[in-house]
């Protein structure tokens, strides 16, 4: 009783406008931050290293190299602080978590890039002619 309860308020703040995206893709988070009395949006960009499960309580991590340091951060899915998440690459990756990438520097530490058939057959298409 008390758990349905719970699920039940917990739902009715679900976000609707989830981008479809996956562990090794990388991707732009524009999230809103307060400053003082403003509010802006700021892009935070990287690979998604982890992604966890959950209804309301889901959660993924994005990882960036600023200034030669490793700089991580765990957004929630369902937050409404985020304004919108564009998928840059989608990452060729076998695993749930990327945590190897965090002892991998420079080039080593780039993932795999996916390639799409359409996309790659219309660009031989263009190329051609």
């Amino acid at each position: 009783m008390r758990r349905s309860l719970i699920e039940h308020v917990e739902n009715k703040f679900l976000r609707k406008d989830i981008t479809a995206f996956r562990t090794g893709d990388s991707v732009r988070v524009h999230w809103k931050v307060k400053e003082g009395e403003k509010e802006r949006v700021q892009a935070f960009e990287g690979v998604v290293i982890r992604k966890t499960k959950g209804t309301n309580r889901a959660t993924f991590t994005v990882r960036k190299m600023s200034f030669g340091v490793g700089v991580e951060r765990i957004f929630p899915i369902h937050s409404p602080r985020y304004e919108k998440i564009e998928v840059l690459t989608r990452g060729d990756v076998n695993r749930k978590r990327l945590f190897y990438l965090r002892e991998l520097k420079g080039k080593a530490s780039r993932v795999d890039v996916q390639v799409d058939p359409e996309r790659a057959a219309a660009k031989a298409a263009a190329a051609q002619g």
